[in-house]
């Protein structure tokens, strides 16, 4: 087992009071990288990269002298997903396509860490275009198993101890996932909070930049860096009533998830939370085939000239996504997007109308699949993704066979603040069912 987490808050401390000087720490994951990024494969290669973060932290030091005066991050090395364009490395995006093709400004999302202080550690491996069509990487717990994807390099980066904090993306499940597979914190904010300026698109109309941390620690100060207008949170916040969306959205889960899932739901009612099932979705098939019929048509848009320049160098699983998706016509379009503004009502009326601040499912159908074949099924991220409603998966223990479980918890759009600020409540109380 590879996994060896780096908690975000108490790292900060130690560069901020001096116990840890930005040096020691780039030479610490440097080395960290050199003994397990072999087998993990969560970056991509980058000959010199110890040698470019002290050159790159020199610089930081001539530009802030005064340590009272240093930014938030400063010398924090952060992992970025191989969608995010970053100034200095190309942009592939898992792809084997020219990396010309993806030239333009870096990401802003990069730019706002970079402002607070961080050095960019180096790329994270996606899978191709952030489909299904998997990279090298492996899961930290298990080496013989997925670590999910299409973040599949940051959620693992952070789970083997490589780096503290990294940048994933969101079009189904392409956080939450990998965050549950590995063992890792993963935070998708309200779609438009975290702009997805610079960022390789897979689908415009529902895609949503998020990032990766070992555990909550870290997570409301690095939202407040990287979302637009950030809020505070009053400190007597009561505790959440909580929701469980159940019906055929929760039976999508395995069976062993979900009775872990029952003692998560049991455990906070323990605790003196008031939780309530509620079948939110209904028939959950409407939804997650308009989902899937956006995203492929967005997909093939994206693509259109590059695939006819270079179609020979797309993998199986995008030339069936763009095929796919130059099937969905303006009609089919425009009815599965009249459906997700429906829903993203829907959801919303029924969380006042029963009094709901928090809904809470599992993240995944069960533990990370064994091989690296496939990434594993998004369908409990889906319908989060969908409504564009902020979502938080938090470490939760393990399965019987070892390997890392999560919950995940969703609040109402633009309510992130208040999410974070719950979260830490759950995680306090109930997310250690071994």
């Amino acid at each position: 087992m590879y996994a060896m987490h780096l908690p975000l808050d108490p790292l900060l401390r130690q560069l901020k009071t001096g116990g840890l000087h930005p040096r020691s720490l780039i030479h610490r994951l440097s080395d960290r990288i050199e003994a397990v990024d072999g087998t993990i494969r969560a970056f991509l290669p980058e000959p010199g990269r110890r040698e470019r973060l002290l050159g790159e932290l020199a610089l930081l030091e001539e530009q802030y002298p005064d340590p009272a005066l240093r930014p938030p991050l400063f010398g924090l090395p952060v992992g970025v997903k191989d969608l995010f364009r970053v100034e200095g490395f190309a942009t592939r995006a898992g792809s084997r396509l020219p990396a010309t093709l993806f030239d333009g400004p870096q990401a802003r999302a990069v730019g706002r860490l970079k402002k607070a202080g961080a050095l960019v550690l180096g790329k994270t491996v996606t899978t191709e275009f952030a489909w299904f069509q998997p990279g090298p990487t492996r899961n930290p717990y298990n080496t013989e198993h997925t670590p999910g994807g299409s973040s599949s390099g940051s959620a693992a980066a952070v789970a083997a101890g490589m780096c503290p904090l990294s940048l994933g993306t969101q079009t189904i499940g392409s956080i939450g996932r990998p965050a549950a597979y590995c063992g890792v914190a993963g935070f998708k904010p309200t779609q438009g909070r975290m702009s997805c300026e610079g960022v390789i698109p897979f689908s415009p109309h529902v895609d949503q930049p998020g990032f990766f941390t070992a555990s909550l620690s870290g997570v409301e100060m690095v939202s407040s860096i990287l979302l637009e207008d950030w809020q505070g949170v009053p400190a007597d916040l009561p505790a959440p009533r909580v929701g469980v969306p159940a019906g055929t959205y929760l039976l999508q889960a395995g069976e062993e998830m979900r009775q872990l899932f029952h003692l998560q739901v049991r455990g906070l009612e323990r605790a003196g939370m008031e939780v309530v099932e509620i079948d939110l979705f209904g028939d959950i098939e409407p939804i997650n085939r308009a989902h899937r019929r956006i995203v492929a048509h967005d997909f093939s848009r994206v693509h259109a000239s590059w695939y006819a320049q270079h179609a020979p160098l797309y993998g199986e699983h995008s030339v069936a996504m763009v095929e796919e998706g130059r099937q969905v016509g303006p009609a089919e379009l425009a009815a599965a997007l009249d459906l997700r503004k429906e829903w993203i009502q829907r959801v919303e009326d029924v969380s006042r109308e029963e009094g709901i601040d928090l809904w809470i499912s599992p993240p995944a159908q069960g533990t990370a699949p064994r091989g690296l074949g496939s990434t594993g099924s998004p369908l409990m991220n889906l319908p989060w993704t969908f409504t564009g409603m902020p979502s938080l998966v938090l470490p939760a223990g393990s399965a019987r066979n070892g390997l890392p479980i999560g919950l995940q918890a969703v609040a109402l759009r633009g309510a992130d603040e208040v999410l974070l600020h719950w979260a830490a409540l759950l995680s306090e109380r109930v997310l250690r069912i071994t």
